[in-house]
């Protein structure tokens, strides 16, 4: 029930909690709840991104400012660069910062399709890498070509023996410049967790030893041994256990070097790919990773030093592709609480008989006995009662009011072992809190708005704006707007969730999901036709921080063009079926009206606060 909701853990100091809110540490620190506020004065409804671009350039300077700190310490006699995947986030207000922070860095992007492609050309700076990853097809290929003439840095990274025979044969086409190449290598070696099937033998890329051997001999009989310059590895997004990597580091590293002792020796860098972690976890004790930053790079710079070191060959430029340390932390997701889903029963919701059946009177007597030596005891029996009652009813012996009566009862008694012993350290205080949790329904879509919850379970920290100074009370539960069921996000007594005893009829309650800026917005998925939140970006400078890039969620009509249906058609369709109907003429005109203004809107619900609706 802590008030700071774990912030200590997963925040990296981005955002404090000051005067009970939530606050950017950055600058004059701002509160999130008065940016949101200032947003919606000016109308905007529905959910809400926030984008802080300083946490990008933040990010960005801490993985160099590590690994030239680990360079340096260790004396390594070579060089780090990196790329950023655009798979983890294409969207044009995160990258355009990102390639703008990048300038004076050796910082580029990474492409796994054409499209990806494309927008690595058009804004990574000239002599910054780009590096292609994933399956290619002879116009992609192409496209690397065109890339190397207009003075990219570019590798194209062989997934397969098909691959390196295209690109062999558009060689001969194209001619000069050609890219860089590498080579994709399948490790032994795998990482943990839900994306430990990117690496080890089975995965789904790279070259087996028996493969990276003929394509060695093919570069060489096509003259193209020279740009062989890179061999690349990814054990795994998200790798919350630095000693995989480290495995997979001491192959990869003796797989340069005996590559290079083959003839390979304009080979001169190791791409180590992503799957540097991020903490999410705000629980204690349920850390997603067990290393530092720090840690992360000096055992990557140690290993690859002294590999190269016995073997006798230069060490290796080292490359990383990490896309969810990057992006993850510059975004946050705000939902207003539309309605409270109460279970909150009361001693006046019992409507108890003159004889009531044995189980509910000794309920009664339970509950007007409850002390606070005997208060777990009578929980369980009041449990067991509850039990006994329900199969009664099943069988016929008890009618809907002696029902409606055990469920009062046995509530009325949780929530006063609760009150009873909200100062013990009880384990069955949290066990309980899930029988009488609250239901919070919040203006968003799961499915849209934080996909990996849904998909994979992954837990996002999640938190009020506002209230801190004030003790939460309510065990909770999350509800989105869609008509799934999978829209929830459960109470957890492994994970616990705290909010605050609200009435949305009188004041607003925004939660923010946080850690939100890697793959979500880019997976989202418009179940119930349910489109991207509002965004806006928040610059700071020296006289404050303004709003910028602000971007409204699309209209209903703009949703339903997306997937092609005809929006003028619909249009005439509903305007037809409104003059045909048996209203009179003005109330026809007032309906048509109120139409086009719905049309007109997003698709996300009404707050109740302020008499909206």
């Amino acid at each position: 029930m802590m008030m700071n909701y774990g912030i200590q853990f997963w925040s990296n100091d981005d955002f404090i909690i000051e005067d009970g809110k939530v606050k950017v540490n950055h600058r004059h620190q701002p509160a999130l709840i008065d940016i949101v506020k200032k947003v919606r004065e000016d109308g905007y409804r529905g959910p809400l991104l926030l984008r802080f671009p300083h946490l990008i350039q933040k990010q960005i300077n801490q993985i160099f400012k590590n690994f030239n700190h680990a360079i340096k310490t260790y004396h390594y006699d070579a060089s780090f660069r990196a790329v950023f995947p655009l798979k983890v986030n294409q969207f044009p207000n995160f990258v355009l910062p990102l390639v703008r922070y990048a300038q004076e860095l050796d910082y580029g992007l990474e492409a796994g399709s054409k499209a990806e492609l494309i927008l690595a050309m058009a804004y990574t700076r000239l002599g910054a890498p780009i590096t292609v990853n994933g399956f290619k097809d002879r116009e992609m290929i192409s496209l690397g070509f065109i890339a190397a003439s207009m003075g990219h840095d570019i590798t194209l990274t062989i997934e397969g023996l098909g691959e390196l025979e295209t690109i062999i044969e558009v060689s001969k086409v194209m001619g000069k410049p050609c890219p860089n190449i590498g080579l994709r290598i399948r490790l032994h070696s795998t990482g943990v967790g839900i994306w430990a099937k990117s690496g080890g033998i089975n995965a789904k890329f790279g070259l087996t030893s028996t493969e990276l051997l003929e394509a060695v001999k093919m570069l060489e009989k096509s003259n193209l041994l020279k740009k062989f310059t890179m061999i690349h590895f990814h054990i795994g997004s998200q790798i919350s256990d630095i000693s995989p990597l480290k495995k997979a580091i001491r192959e990869a590293g003796n797989i340069y070097v005996e590559l290079r002792k083959m003839g390979a020796k304009h080979l001169k860098g190791v791409n180590i790919g992503g799957g540097l972690a991020i903490e999410y976890t705000q629980h204690e004790g349920k850390q997603d990773r067990n290393y530092t930053l720090e840690e992360f790079a000096g055992d990557v710079i140690f290993a690859l030093k002294e590999i190269a070191k016995d073997k006798k060959e230069p060490a290796p430029d080292i490359y990383i592709e990490s896309g969810r340390f990057i992006a993850a932390s510059h975004a946050v997701l705000v939902a207003p609480v539309l309605e409270l889903f109460s279970q909150e029963y009361t001693e006046d919701a019992l409507n108890l008989k003159e004889k009531n059946p044995p189980l509910i009177e000794e309920l009664v007597d339970l509950y007007k006995s409850i002390n606070e030596r005997y208060a777990i005891e009578y929980l369980h029996d009041s449990l067991d009662h509850l039990e006994s009652l329900l199969t009664l009813f099943d069988l016929g012996y008890i009618d809907l009011q002696d029902r409606s009566n055990t469920e009062i009862l046995v509530h009325l008694i949780i929530k006063k072992v609760i009150r009873i012993l909200k100062h013990k350290n009880h384990s069955d205080i949290i066990r309980i809190q899930k029988e009488v949790q609250e239901r919070y329904l919040l203006n968003c879509s799961f499915f849209q708005s934080i996909p990996d919850f849904w998909g994979l379970g992954q837990n996002f920290p999640v938190m009020p704006l506002d209230r801190l100074n004030t003790r939460p009370t309510r065990s909770a539960s999350l509800w989105d707007i869609t008509c799934d069921s999978d829209g929830e996000i459960t109470f957890n007594i492994k994970r616990p969730l705290f909010l605050h005893d609200i009435d949305v009829k009188k004041e607003e309650y925004f939660l923010g999901f946080f850690l939100v800026g890697a793959y979500q917005e880019v997976l989202g998925m418009r179940h119930n036709l349910f489109t991207h939140p509002t965004e806006f970006t928040i610059e700071f400078n020296d006289d404050g921080h303004q709003i910028e890039n602000l971007q409204e969620a699309q209209t209903i009509l703009d949703v339903l063009d997306d997937i092609d249906y005809n929006t003028k058609e619909i249009e005439r369709n509903l305007r037809q079926r409104i003059e045909e109907s048996i209203l009179d003429e003005e109330t026809r005109k007032e309906v048509l009206g109120q139409l086009y203004v719905m049309l007109s809107e997003n698709g996300y619900l009404r707050t109740v606060f302020n008499g909206e609706r």
